[in-house]
């Protein structure tokens, strides 16, 4: 079977509160999936749930966990055990701007372990119980910024490197497995996540349309770059030597950040 519905007909979903989370979400209920949601926000989850269950008479079921906190993690990984998942998007993160020196800590070590530590318990439980021989999917979120260090966003870019690494390796050993996996890498989008991180994101897309875009490609191919400028801003620093795509970056995260070039 070709598209999305090769994959068992059930997803859990991290970050589904809001942004590209939500935009999954909604996509996935218009092709018939029951739905797991995962986010901080319950009240908001449950918004979410009765429309989707209203509009597309789908089963969701929502749990609200703070990935910040490994025993919220341990409880979600462990609750994969008793499902039989055929796609996980986990869209859960968030970023900082500013000066590493005057950034908080404890706010850089729980976006690891949001962004980077969460993922791997997921994907490693998901991969290791594997029920059957069905096809899966994972979708894992880098950046546009996770291909060179970026100044005054160095905690958030750095672990979207890791995220592009570890999808691409992923990738490589699961091909011939039934298993695909994808990293979406998008630019500036319009979600909450500069209000959470400091920053001023000017010229940002909607998430409107990612999922549709991600989900096409899907087993296709390793890395997606959705929306224009994305694709615009990728293409036109991938020609340049990593030093100076780092430099270009410094001014337009400058701009975001303290609007000025920092």
């Amino acid at each position: 079977m070709n598209g999305i519905k090769r994959y068992k007909l059930n997803a859990l979903i991290t970050g589904a509160s809001s942004g590209i989370g939500k935009d999954f979400a909604y996509e996935l209920a218009k092709n018939g999936y029951s739905l797991t949601l995962v986010a901080r926000d319950l009240g908001r989850l449950n918004e979410i749930k009765h429309d989707l269950e209203s509009k597309y008479k789908i089963k969701v079921k929502v749990d609200s966990k703070d990935l910040s906190k490994n025993t919220e993690t341990n409880e979600l990984v462990n609750g994969l055990k008793s499902e039989d998942y055929g796609l996980v998007v986990l869209a859960a993160g968030y970023g900082s701007g500013g000066k590493f020196h005057s950034l908080d800590l404890d706010t850089e070590l729980n976006m690891i372990d949001v962004n980077c530590r969460s993922v791997v318990q997921i994907c490693h439980e998901f991969i290791q119980h594997r029920k059957d021989e069905s096809p899966k999917g994972i979708v894992l979120f880098g950046s546009l910024v996770g291909f060179q260090g970026v100044p005054w966003t160095a905690t958030y870019a750095a672990t979207k490197a890791f995220i592009q690494s570890f999808a691409e390796a992923l990738s490589g050993e699961y091909i011939n497995k039934g298993i695909d996996i994808i990293s979406v890498a998008p630019g500036p989008v319009k979600t909450s996540f500069g209000n959470r991180a400091g920053m001023v994101m000017g010229n940002a897309q909607s998430p409107d349309g990612i999922a549709k875009e991600v989900l096409r490609k899907l087993g296709k191919t390793v890395t997606v770059r959705p929306g224009f400028l994305s694709k615009f801003l990728g293409y036109s620093l991938i020609t340049l030597p990593r030093n100076l795509r780092t430099f270009v970056l410094k001014q337009i995260m400058g701009q975001m950040v303290f609007g000025s070039k920092g």
